[in-house]
């Protein structure tokens, strides 16, 4: 069962197939998201047992070095972050809209994972960098109470590491606005 997951977020691509290779060598994990993302950074998110987790991102970090912009460990990761990562099927009934804004792609990872353990909220998606010069963006639903709450905790971790950008909730959206992430 995969209980952690983990990133290593560097500013090189080259060094970014490298730290790959040293995760994946480390320990036994699994890839979740291997790629570049903009503007030319590349990303290793993998999951697996704690233990194994840990052990692969401080290998993947002495690979990385000076190239590592974030990285991080979350060892009991609630489950519904795995699936908003790769984008929801269906958008769930529409209430509240809550977004968090990172300037990188780890701290919204685990932005959202704090996020939905605030409160009752259900992921529209965990945008990761593509087309959006590197940063990050979680979408997700709820009542305005849930919503608030979950938002606050989510910017919380982030603005601990000076990469908040923005955080918006936002009472009876349109539900047109958020139909291009399904």
């Amino acid at each position: 069962m995969k209980s952690a997951i983990g990133i290593v977020e560097t500013s090189s691509i080259a060094k970014g197939f490298e730290v790959a290779d040293t995760v994946m060598k480390t320990a036994n994990v699994e890839i979740v998201v291997n790629r570049t993302i903009c503007p030319g950074k590349y990303m290793v998110l993998i999951s697996g047992e704690v233990d194994s987790v840990n052990e692969s991102i401080e290998s993947g970090v002495r690979a990385g070095a000076h190239t590592v912009v974030d990285h991080f460990v979350i060892p009991n990761v609630h489950p519904e972050v795995f699936p908003a990562i790769n984008g929801v099927d269906v958008i769930p009934d529409l209430g509240a809209l809550g977004v968090i804004e990172a300037f990188s792609v780890a701290s919204i990872i685990e932005a959202a994972d704090a996020a939905v353990k605030a409160a009752s909220i259900k992921f529209i998606t965990i945008h990761l960098a593509m087309a959006i010069g590197g940063k990050g963006f979680v979408t997700f639903t709820g009542d305005v109470a849930a919503v608030q709450a979950a938002t606050d905790a989510g910017a919380a971790v982030i603005e601990k590491r000076g990469l908040l950008v923005e955080k918006v909730v936002i009472p009876s959206p349109r539900p047109e606005i958020v139909r291009e992430f399904v």
